[in-house]
């Protein structure tokens, strides 16, 4: 029987939501999802391996991916190109295998003008003060950076119609059993399964 085809997970949302805290939660639980390795073109970093951290690119590699349509999303940040090879995608995919994207709300909707059989999470804050109070925290920011990103953070907010599920991260665990509710219950959509159980009969005919 044909092995049915893995899911392409995209979870976004504002900046300072905790997409990076939920996702590195989501690695240490057994939930078979595996995680997009993003290509870029900044040098490796202490420890950091091809292929398991980034796959490294030379500039003119990046933007032969980018002329060959090799990539699902990419950017250009600080002078280096980063982007979401689409054949390491679609490899990881047709052996079954779910794969996540952690990635900003931008990237999302591009994205999903490619791939709209995803399934799109968008993980909001509790509360805008909370989302505040966690950048802020980072103390990492200005004060004129951290309105900033509040107001493109209500700005993405109102895209969360583009969305097919919404997640709230009031507690990084019960956030990620959510996420994993959700891919349980994606897997037995009708529209997913019906080519399988089709193939079923036919074989038992």
């Amino acid at each position: 029987m044909k092995k049915e085809k893995g899911l392409l997970i995209v979870l976004s949302g504002p900046a300072g939501v905790g997409k990076g805290t939920v996702c590195r939660a989501l690695r240490e639980t057994e939930n078979n999802i595996n995680y997009s390795v993003s290509a870029t073109t900044r040098a490796p970093r202490e420890g950091e391996i091809d292929g398991v951290n980034y796959f490294f690119k030379t500039k003119d590699e990046f933007k032969e991916m980018i002329e060959q349509n090799q990539l699902l999303e990419w950017a250009e940040y600080v002078n280096n190109y980063y982007g979401t090879p689409l054949p390491y995608v679609e490899q990881s995919l047709n052996e079954g295998n779910d794969i996540i994207l952690e990635i900003e709300v931008q990237g999302a909707l591009k994205v999903k003008e490619r791939y709209p059989e995803g399934v799109f999470l968008f993980l909001m804050p509790p509360s805008l003060k909370e989302l505040r109070e966690r950048i802020v925290g980072r103390a990492t920011e200005s004060e004129d950076l951290i309105n900033q990103r509040m107001t493109v953070a209500k700005e993405e907010i109102e895209m969360m119609k583009q969305y097919d599920y919404v997640v709230e991260n009031d507690e990084v665990e019960e956030a990620v059993k959510r996420i994993e509710a959700i891919v349980t219950a994606e897997h037995c959509r009708r529209d997913r399964l019906i080519h399988k159980y089709k193939e079923l009969v036919e074989v038992d005919q």
